[in-house]
């Protein structure tokens, strides 16, 4: 059986299909539409408990969380592609679930504070979280092409998605590697493809 990919456009599913493209496995993409509240629709309910996107059916098993379909999919079925060297293997590791375990946080609270109405000491914590750590990742890519040296991995799809919407913030004008490794993540073909069969990851400006 074909590994089942459920989308929601505009959300983290994007990624999973990217990691499909970049692998070369085939897959079913079932597409949900979101309601008009913007939330998930019942459909993904039905899929999930959570109504989470993306929501992955492999081996028999739903998944919900996206560095642990990542990391899976990678090691199960990707023979070989998007692994780091072995001896970067617990960088590569660290750098996989910092997306969603550090920077996922303060990134999705600051784009929806305002909506929130979160005072504005909140929203300042937010800013200097988002500082600290994109500022060590801009670091980290001196002399980079990639996460893990020069080799493209499964880390490199999961932060992408968090460093586009750094980039609709206007967060990496003043950071040079940062822009150059993202604007080299949105060039790569099986990325374009995702987005050609998902839609965009971010809301349209204004």
């Amino acid at each position: 059986m074909a590994i089942r990919v459920h989308h929601l456009q505009i959300s983290r599913s994007t990624r999973i299909i990217w990691l499909m493209e970049e692998l070369g496995l085939p897959y079913d993409l079932v597409q949900h539409t979101r309601g008009t509240d913007f939330r998930s629709p019942p459909s993904l309910y039905d899929v999930h408990p959570l109504g989470k996107a993306p929501a992955v059916e492999v081996d028999g098993r739903t998944m919900v969380e996206s560095s642990a379909i990542i990391e899976y999919i990678v090691d199960r079925h990707g023979g070989g592609k998007l692994l780091p060297a072995a001896d970067a293997r617990a960088e590569y590791l660290e750098w996989l679930h910092f997306a969603e375990g550090t920077l996922g946080m303060p990134m999705l609270m600051r784009l929806l504070g305002p909506r929130l109405g979160l005072p504005d000491a909140a929203l300042g914590f937010m800013d200097a979280e988002l500082k600290k750590q994109l500022d060590w990742i801009e670091a980290q890519l001196e002399g980079r092409s990639f996460l893990c040296g020069e080799t493209f991995t499964g880390a490199d799809i999961n932060l992408e998605y968090l460093l586009e919407h750094a980039e609709s913030l206007d967060l990496l004008i003043a950071r040079p590697n940062l822009s150059r490794y993202l604007a080299a993540l949105k060039a790569r073909p099986a990325y374009l493809k995702a987005i050609a069969l998902g839609g965009p990851i971010t809301m349209p400006r204004g």
